[in-house]
């Protein structure tokens, strides 16, 4: 079966732009575009994926949860972020959650071939920044990806017998995972962990529209 490359940004321009770069790199493979982090990881966990690409704002995401998660569900897979905002805390984030790669959005076509080339080659490829991810992200890093999804929608407000139905699991599992959240996150309630998760989220880089 022929692997594929997966594309999830919400411009179709910017996809378009991806998609010239990983054709120069990837000739033989399959290129599939998303513009979204639901449909990204849905392609991802099908499997015969050689790498995918990622935008930290789509309509269903914001920040670095949803590489937060596919690094959960498919530790396998490389994820190159390639956004628009130049945060030193977004790249050392991203490092700290396992992305293989950050490239920015405003990379000319060649920049951004040579840097996939670098990563399809086995190289992290990241931005040189001194700032940190901090202890935060490290912290979420360790969650399970079930620990991860409760946490997201802990931080969307939904209470525990919400979070078993959308889970398909009993209140009482749910109340075990959010006491190993509390502990993994060295936090006491769900306000304290809410704030935490806060730390992936990123806003989105104002003057830049690709």
């Amino acid at each position: 079966m022929t692997r594929r490359i997966v594309i999830a940004d919400d411009h179709p321009l910017m996809r378009g732009a991806i998609r010239a770069a990983v054709e120069k790199v990837w000739p033989t493979h399959d290129i599939v575009e998303v513009s979204d982090a639901a449909a990204a990881k849905s392609e991802i966990m099908s499997g015969d994926v050689e790498l995918a690409t990622l935008d930290l704002h789509m309509q269903d995401s914001s920040g670095l949860n949803a590489l937060l998660e596919m690094r959960k569900l498919c530790p396998a897979v490389p994820v190159v972020v390639i956004s628009a905002t130049e945060d030193g805390r977004v790249v050392a984030g991203a490092r700290e959650l396992g992305a293989s790669g950050f490239i920015s959005k405003t990379a000319s076509l060649s920049e951004m071939t040579d840097a996939l080339r670098q990563i399809g080659d086995g190289d992290l490829v990241f931005p040189d920044t001194d700032d940190s991810g901090g202890e935060a992200v490290t912290r979420l890093a360790s969650l399970t990806p079930a620990q991860a999804r409760i946490l997201g929608y802990v931080s969307e407000g939904l209470l525990n017998k919400q979070i078993a139905y959308e889970m398909d699991i009993s209140e009482a599992t749910v109340k075990a995972h959010i006491t190993a959240i509390f502990r993994r996150l060295g936090v006491t309630n769900r306000t304290q962990a809410v704030l935490v998760a806060k730390q992936l989220d990123i806003g989105e880089p104002s003057g830049i529209n690709p």
